[in-house]
């Protein structure tokens, strides 16, 4: 059958829809294999194929394709047996991590999965060679270069398990987050990011996600041709020379120089690039492209908040009042943008004080359908934060899930465009979402609600806001939402390990120097580019738009080569790298402004936000005053009682005695001696990474790593919903986040999907496991909007 297979491919017509109907079948053989096997079965059914595998290839001569594929089965061997123990030690100890029994996901098992699902690629591939290596169809060249790539991918992957082997006998009890001295996490990094990566960003880009993801990629690429041949037309005065165009060739038919330019691009471009990147979306023909798939609605308005000072009511006793500023940090007062979305024209919607802050987005079409009846105004209200590394994207980025949201919620939905980092550092985001929330809280009848139910709702760094807003709000003394949904969120951005996290060394979303560049930036610290005198003169729209029309050309050539065009723009540039350097923290001018006090080195002081200025309308009772001030000598450092990662006493102890076998099997404690003698991971060829290592108390701030907020904060949290990912290299901020809530007796979920990369709300339209994974988040929200009341009359009566 294999045979059969093979000779088809020669026929000229249909071979490409027959190559995706192949890789789907060998991804769902791999599957089955991964599924059906245990961690030690599946070991020793591969050491036995490549050992059968080995000495046939031995056998035939002493070419040089016989001699590699001999050598590529030699080494899979070598790297299974000594892959499988490391895995078992880390599988034996995994529950002891899990928020709940049925909830079995950390980072330990995310990279066993990982693991064993190049395993089972390798086992798959080793069974068809064995059975086809004899004929004449026999793809060789093909079949060793798959071979050797996966290989070095298993090689890595087995330095990923010594790594977590080391954080498992270094953190404290309970703890996903590496908690050594500050040298010693730096060494960790630093040694950890020498790994070569390029050998996940080729042949087995995304191997680990569900079968679904790679076939649509190449998919969409072909709806987006004919918008690039027309964007052409209109911008020629861009250019793309021919140059570009072949050397874009090569890497769409060659994946392991593909992977290797991926590999360049992730360590050594700047943020400045990923934000202009992660904006393609924002182009007038994507956006458009994506809404025309998205649900249709009424109102989708983009509205500019004029930056007054208003009051609100403390929920402790309405009759006081408390004054919400507008943002002022870093750059001064200003509005803020939302977007309102609403699936039916509500009352309030269409009133004239809120036209009058409607801000235009470009010449309006005339409509001719009949003007739209009014609806009564919901009783819910949805205010969401977008993810994008607190440094790209906009509410446009995210409208085509929002509304669908709308429709399904009957809800109207506030996203908020807060400013981005580097130009605008923490806390101005948190400043103008939180300036936002309240606004929306005090005017929801302008928004078409009447506010009965609030919800939160952000991916991402949008998540990481909703719990800051939260808990700002809290701070405050005013109205608190009635839930948070939070989708794979960034709750602790300090510069930590983890288990989870050392799964950026494959993902080509989130690779770990991109994570640090955007904490970077959003923290202050990201040091300023000096671009040449052609970037100047584009500007930034002007290298967005140039970008993406090397990008929508070059996805004529294949969806593999789409990232390569980016290229010949960055290959323009300076190519001195300097050392990051810390620069000292800008003060806020806003009442929220960072404390930073002067302090001898080597102390940790807690910089939080100040709210000393609340200013309370009645002078009567300030008791409440102390509890709002969280001042840093309110809450002071963060201690071991603040901040309890720490298991039940019978997990703690029985993880204890786990980590001491694995301390006395390990040996020393030092990272350079995480791997066995004998044992070489393949180090990268692109030179220093450009990742900023620097340690920055401001991410210990609990308005920017929640992770961190001590208890008597993370108390005041609603009913908290999170939706993870089990490949996502964030997963453990979600996991610790659920344990330290579950832990205060908080009212907490977690769910995790399996197989998903971070970012699928913004791919819900993808397949139908995105699909899924975005219901499951609809379905949190409407578990927090629908009123306590009701929730338990619907519910099932006892059995």
């Amino acid at each position: 059958m294999e045979s059969s297979e093979e000779t088809s491919k020669n026929g000229k017509e249909g071979s490409k829809s027959h190559n995706r109907r192949r890789w789907r079948k060998d991804k769902g053989k791999a599957s089955r294999i991964l599924q059906s096997m245990d961690l030690r079965t599946m070991t020793q059914s591969l050491v036995t194929l490549a050992e059968d595998n080995m000495a046939f290839f031995s056998s035939q001569g002493p070419g040089e394709t016989a001699r590699r594929l001999s050598n590529v089965f030699a080494g899979v061997r070598e790297q299974a047996l000594g892959l499988e123990p490391a895995l078992g030690s880390l599988l034996s100890v995994a529950h002891l991590f899990d928020l709940d029994p049925e909830t079995p996901a950390n980072g330990y098992r995310s990279l066993v999965h990982t693991a064993r699902c190049c395993l089972a690629h390798l086992l798959h591939k080793s069974r068809y060679v064995a059975s086809n290596r004899r004929s004449i169809f026999f793809r060789t060249s093909h079949n060793l270069a798959e071979l050797e790539a996966y290989l070095a991918a298993l090689t890595q992957l087995r330095a990923l398990a010594y790594y977590a082997q080391r954080l498992l006998a270094t953190n404290r009890p309970g703890g996903l987050f590496f908690e050594g001295d500050e040298g010693l996490t730096a060494d960790f990094l630093r040694e950890y990011v020498t790994l070569h990566k390029g050998c996940f960003y080729g042949r087995c880009l995304g191997f680990q996600f569900t079968p679904s993801i790679r076939p649509f990629l190449q998919t969409i690429s072909i709806g987006l041709v004919s918008f690039g041949e027309h964007y052409k037309r209109n911008e020629s005065g861009l250019g793309v020379t021919a140059s570009s165009l072949f050397t874009s060739g090569r890497f769409a038919i060659d994946p392991e120089l593909r992977g290797a330019e991926f590999e360049r691009i992730t360590q050594n471009l700047d943020v400045h690039f990923w934000k202009a990147f992660w904006n393609i979306t924002e182009i007038e023909v994507l956006s458009s492209l994506a809404n025309m798939a998205s649900a249709t609605v009424r109102v989708s308005r983009l509205i500019s908040l004029p930056p007054e000072a208003f009051e609100m009511p403390l929920t402790s006793d309405p009759k006081l009042t408390v004054t919400i500023s507008p943002p002022l940090a870093h750059t001064g007062p200003g509005p803020v943008l939302i977007r309102l979305i609403s699936y039916d024209l509500r009352e309030g919607q269409d009133s004239e004080e809120l036209n009058s802050m409607v801000k235009s987005e470009g010449p309006r079409i005339l409509e001719l359908r009949p003007r739209p009846q009014q609806t009564s105004r919901s009783r819910s209200l949805v205010v969401h934060f977008h993810g994008g590394g607190f440094v790209a994207q906009t509410s446009k980025s995210h409208e085509p899930y929002l509304k669908s949201w709308a429709q399904e919620l009957g809800a109207p939905i506030i996203s908020i465009d807060y400013s981005l980092a580097p130009e605008a550092p923490f806390p101005r985001a948190l400043e103008e979402c939180f300036f936002a929330y309240c606004w929306a809280v005090k005017h929801c009848a302008l928004l078409g609600s009447t506010g009965e139910r609030i919800c939160l709702a952000g991916d991402s760094a949008g998540g990481n806001l909703c719990f800051t807003v939260a808990l700002r709000a809290a701070a405050y003394g005013v109205r608190v939402p009635d839930g948070i949904m939070a989708a794979y969120p960034a709750t602790m951005l300090q510069s930590a390990a983890s288990p989870s996290r050392l799964l950026s060394l494959m993902d080509p979303l989130l690779p770990l120097s991109v994570l640090s560049k955007c904490v970077s930036a959003y923290a202050g610290a990201e040091t300023e580019e000096h671009p040449n005198s052609d970037e100047k003169a584009l500007g930034m729209m002007g290298l967005v738009r140039r970008d993406t029309s090397l990008l929508l050309r070059d996805l004529r050539l294949g969806a593999s080569s789409w990232l390569n065009s980016f290229l010949e723009f960055s290959g323009q540039k300076s190519q001195k790298t300097s050392a990051p350097t810390v620069e000292s923290m800008r003060r806020s001018v806003s009442e929220a402004a960072l404390a930073q006090p002067e302090g001898p080195v080597g102390t940790d002081s807690l910089k939080i936000l100040t709210l000393k200025d609340l200013n309370l309308k009645s002078s009567s009772e300030t008791s409440e005053t102390p509890e709002m001030s969280l001042s840093v000598e309110t809450l002071g450092p963060s201690t071991p009682s603040d901040v309890n990662f720490f298991l039940r006493p019978e997990d703690a102890r029985e993880e204890a005695e786990a980590k001491e076998g694995l301390s006395a099997k390990d040996g020393s404690s030092r990272v350079s001696n995480a791997f066995p003698e004998g044992f070489h991971p393949r180090r990268t060829s692109q030179g220093a990474t450009q990742m900023p290592l620097y340690s920055s108390p401001i991410v210990k701030n609990p308005f920017m790593s929640p992770l961190l907020a001590p208890d008597n904060m993370l108390k005041t949290l609603p009913p908290v919903h999170i939706v993870a990912c089990a490949l996502d290299p964030m997963l453990d901020d979600s996991v610790m986040f659920a344990r330290r809530l579950r832990a205060l007796g908080q009212p907490v979920t977690l769910r995790v999907v399996e197989d998903l990369p971070h970012g699928f709300l913004s791919l819900a339209s993808l397949c139908r496991e995105t699909r899924q994974a975005a219901e499951l988040c609809v379905e949190r929200i409407r578990l927090i909007l629908t009123p306590p009341a009701a929730a338990a009359a619907a519910a099932p009566p006892p059995l």
